[in-house]
Protein backbone atom coordinates (compact mmCIF):
# COMPACT_ATOMS: atom_id res chain seq x y z
CA UNK A 1 0.00 0.00 0.00
CA UNK A 2 1.43 3.37 -1.04
CA UNK A 3 1.67 5.90 1.79
CA UNK A 4 4.19 8.36 0.31
CA UNK A 5 4.55 9.79 -3.19
CA UNK A 6 7.82 11.45 -4.22
CA UNK A 7 7.47 13.68 -7.28
CA UNK A 8 10.05 15.19 -9.60
CA UNK A 9 9.40 18.81 -10.67
CA UNK A 10 10.57 19.37 -14.26
CA UNK A 11 8.46 17.67 -16.96
CA UNK A 12 6.22 16.25 -14.26
CA UNK A 13 4.68 19.55 -13.13
CA UNK A 14 6.76 22.24 -14.85
CA UNK A 15 6.96 21.79 -18.63
CA UNK A 16 10.52 21.88 -19.98
CA UNK A 17 12.22 22.18 -23.35
CA UNK A 18 15.45 20.35 -22.57
CA UNK A 19 17.05 21.22 -25.92
CA UNK A 20 16.44 24.96 -25.60
CA UNK A 21 19.53 26.02 -23.68
CA UNK A 22 22.05 24.61 -26.14
CA UNK A 23 20.01 26.00 -29.06
CA UNK A 24 20.20 29.46 -27.53
CA UNK A 25 23.89 29.14 -26.74
CA UNK A 26 24.75 28.07 -30.30
CA UNK A 27 23.71 31.54 -31.41
CA UNK A 28 26.69 32.79 -29.38
CA UNK A 29 29.17 30.20 -30.62
CA UNK A 30 28.66 27.52 -27.97
CA UNK A 31 28.24 24.41 -30.09
CA UNK A 32 28.62 21.71 -27.44
CA UNK A 33 29.47 21.28 -23.78
CA UNK A 34 32.78 19.79 -22.71
CA UNK A 35 32.97 17.06 -20.08
CA UNK A 36 34.35 19.69 -17.73
CA UNK A 37 31.29 21.93 -18.17
CA UNK A 38 28.95 18.98 -17.70
CA UNK A 39 30.67 18.37 -14.36
CA UNK A 40 30.29 22.07 -13.55
CA UNK A 41 26.55 21.80 -14.22
CA UNK A 42 26.31 18.88 -11.79
CA UNK A 43 28.24 20.81 -9.14
CA UNK A 44 25.95 23.79 -9.60
CA UNK A 45 22.88 21.57 -9.23
CA UNK A 46 24.34 20.34 -5.94
CA UNK A 47 24.86 23.90 -4.74
CA UNK A 48 28.63 23.48 -4.59
CA UNK A 49 29.35 26.65 -6.56
CA UNK A 50 27.55 30.00 -6.55
CA UNK A 51 25.46 31.38 -9.40
CA UNK A 52 28.04 34.10 -10.05
CA UNK A 53 30.85 31.53 -10.27
CA UNK A 54 28.73 29.35 -12.53
CA UNK A 55 27.91 32.18 -14.95
CA UNK A 56 31.53 33.35 -14.99
CA UNK A 57 32.76 29.86 -15.94
CA UNK A 58 30.46 29.83 -18.96
CA UNK A 59 31.23 33.30 -20.23
CA UNK A 60 34.96 32.56 -19.81
CA UNK A 61 34.59 29.40 -21.92
CA UNK A 62 32.46 31.17 -24.54
CA UNK A 63 33.68 34.77 -24.91
CA UNK A 64 30.81 35.72 -27.24
CA UNK A 65 28.36 35.08 -24.39
CA UNK A 66 27.42 37.96 -22.15
CA UNK A 67 26.15 37.35 -18.65
CA UNK A 68 22.59 38.31 -19.61
CA UNK A 69 22.65 36.20 -22.77
CA UNK A 70 23.84 33.15 -20.87
CA UNK A 71 21.25 33.50 -18.11
CA UNK A 72 18.53 33.89 -20.74
CA UNK A 73 19.80 30.76 -22.52
CA UNK A 74 20.13 28.83 -19.26
CA UNK A 75 16.56 29.61 -18.25
CA UNK A 76 15.07 29.00 -21.71
CA UNK A 77 14.52 25.35 -20.75
CA UNK A 78 11.69 26.47 -18.43
CA UNK A 79 8.36 26.80 -20.24
CA UNK A 80 5.11 26.73 -18.25
CA UNK A 81 3.16 25.19 -15.38
CA UNK A 82 -0.25 23.94 -16.60
CA UNK A 83 -2.96 24.78 -14.08
CA UNK A 84 -4.54 21.32 -14.21
CA UNK A 85 -1.38 19.82 -12.72
CA UNK A 86 -1.64 22.11 -9.71
CA UNK A 87 -5.33 21.27 -9.31
CA UNK A 88 -4.48 17.57 -9.31
CA UNK A 89 -1.85 18.13 -6.63
CA UNK A 90 -4.20 20.23 -4.48
CA UNK A 91 -6.84 17.50 -4.63
CA UNK A 92 -4.23 14.91 -3.72
CA UNK A 93 -3.15 16.98 -0.73
CA UNK A 94 -6.74 17.59 0.34
CA UNK A 95 -7.42 13.84 0.38
CA UNK A 96 -4.96 13.47 3.25
CA UNK A 97 -4.13 9.94 2.13
CA UNK A 98 -0.48 10.40 1.27
CA UNK A 99 2.69 12.10 2.41
CA UNK A 100 3.77 14.24 -0.55
CA UNK A 101 7.43 14.98 -1.22
CA UNK A 102 9.09 16.94 -4.03
CA UNK A 103 12.59 15.84 -5.06
CA UNK A 104 14.11 17.89 -7.87
CA UNK A 105 17.47 18.36 -9.52
CA UNK A 106 17.53 22.11 -9.95
CA UNK A 107 19.60 25.21 -9.33
CA UNK A 108 19.33 28.73 -8.00
CA UNK A 109 19.01 30.46 -11.39
CA UNK A 110 16.15 28.20 -12.43
CA UNK A 111 14.31 28.59 -9.15
CA UNK A 112 14.75 32.37 -9.28
CA UNK A 113 13.16 32.34 -12.74
CA UNK A 114 10.30 30.13 -11.55
CA UNK A 115 9.60 32.40 -8.58
CA UNK A 116 9.52 35.44 -10.89
CA UNK A 117 7.50 33.91 -13.73
CA UNK A 118 5.28 31.15 -12.32
CA UNK A 119 2.67 32.82 -10.09
CA UNK A 120 1.44 29.52 -8.66
CA UNK A 121 4.89 28.38 -7.45
CA UNK A 122 4.36 29.17 -3.75
CA UNK A 123 0.92 27.54 -3.81
CA UNK A 124 2.49 24.52 -5.48
CA UNK A 125 5.25 24.35 -2.88
CA UNK A 126 2.77 24.52 -0.03
CA UNK A 127 1.11 21.29 -1.19
CA UNK A 128 4.12 19.22 -0.14
CA UNK A 129 5.05 17.85 3.25
CA UNK A 130 8.72 18.07 2.26
CA UNK A 131 10.27 20.03 -0.61
CA UNK A 132 13.79 19.03 -1.59
CA UNK A 133 15.81 20.92 -4.20
CA UNK A 134 19.20 19.47 -5.08
CA UNK A 135 21.10 22.73 -4.74
CA UNK A 136 19.74 23.21 -1.23
CA UNK A 137 20.40 19.71 0.12
CA UNK A 138 23.67 19.13 -1.81
CA UNK A 139 22.59 15.80 -3.24
CA UNK A 140 21.65 15.05 -6.83
CA UNK A 141 19.75 12.36 -8.71
CA UNK A 142 20.51 9.69 -9.86
CA UNK A 143 23.01 9.16 -7.03
CA UNK A 144 21.74 6.70 -4.43
CA UNK A 145 22.61 9.03 -1.56
CA UNK A 146 19.83 11.48 -2.43
CA UNK A 147 17.22 8.74 -2.18
CA UNK A 148 18.76 7.38 1.01
CA UNK A 149 18.67 10.89 2.45
CA UNK A 150 14.96 11.29 1.73
CA UNK A 151 14.07 7.80 2.94
CA UNK A 152 16.07 8.09 6.15
CA UNK A 153 15.13 11.68 6.98
CA UNK A 154 11.42 10.92 6.64
CA UNK A 155 11.62 7.35 8.01
CA UNK A 156 10.00 5.98 4.87
CA UNK A 157 9.49 2.38 3.91
CA UNK A 158 10.53 1.90 0.23
CA UNK A 159 7.75 -0.64 -0.39
CA UNK A 160 5.20 1.97 0.72
CA UNK A 161 6.74 4.74 -1.42
CA UNK A 162 6.16 5.67 -5.07
CA UNK A 163 8.70 7.75 -6.99
CA UNK A 164 7.54 9.66 -10.10
CA UNK A 165 10.18 11.04 -12.50
CA UNK A 166 10.62 11.56 -16.24
CA UNK A 167 14.31 10.54 -16.35
CA UNK A 168 15.22 6.89 -16.73
CA UNK A 169 18.49 7.04 -14.79
CA UNK A 170 16.69 8.51 -11.79
CA UNK A 171 14.00 5.86 -11.96
CA UNK A 172 16.48 3.00 -12.19
CA UNK A 173 18.44 4.29 -9.21
CA UNK A 174 15.30 4.57 -7.07
CA UNK A 175 14.26 1.07 -8.10
CA UNK A 176 17.51 -0.42 -6.75
CA UNK A 177 16.46 0.86 -3.31
CA UNK A 178 13.11 -0.88 -3.53
CA UNK A 179 10.88 2.10 -4.28
CA UNK A 180 7.88 1.69 -6.54
CA UNK A 181 8.39 3.75 -9.68
CA UNK A 182 6.57 5.52 -12.49
CA UNK A 183 8.79 6.57 -15.39
CA UNK A 184 6.48 9.29 -16.68
CA UNK A 185 6.85 9.81 -20.43
CA UNK A 186 6.83 13.59 -20.80
CA UNK A 187 4.68 14.73 -23.70
CA UNK A 188 2.85 11.39 -23.80
CA UNK A 189 1.66 10.97 -20.23
CA UNK A 190 0.31 13.39 -17.63
CA UNK A 191 0.85 13.35 -13.88
CA UNK A 192 -2.90 13.96 -13.47
CA UNK A 193 -3.45 10.41 -14.76
CA UNK A 194 -1.38 8.87 -11.97
CA UNK A 195 -4.17 6.79 -10.49
CA UNK A 196 -5.31 5.33 -13.78
CA UNK A 197 -1.82 4.60 -15.11
CA UNK A 198 -0.54 3.14 -11.81
CA UNK A 199 -3.85 1.69 -10.63
CA UNK A 200 -2.10 -1.53 -9.59
CA UNK A 201 -0.45 0.34 -6.71
CA UNK A 202 -3.52 1.98 -5.21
Amino acid sequence: MIKTIIFDFGDVFLTLDKSATLKHMKIHGATELSEELIKVNASYEKGLISSSEFVQLYITCFPKLTQDAFIEAWNSILIEFPAERLEFLKQLQASGKYTLILLSNTNALHIDWVKANIPIYEEFKSCFDQFYLSHEIHYRKPNRDIFEYVLNTNKLSPEETLFVDDTQDHILSAKTLGLHIWHLQAGKEEVVDLFSIKSDLF
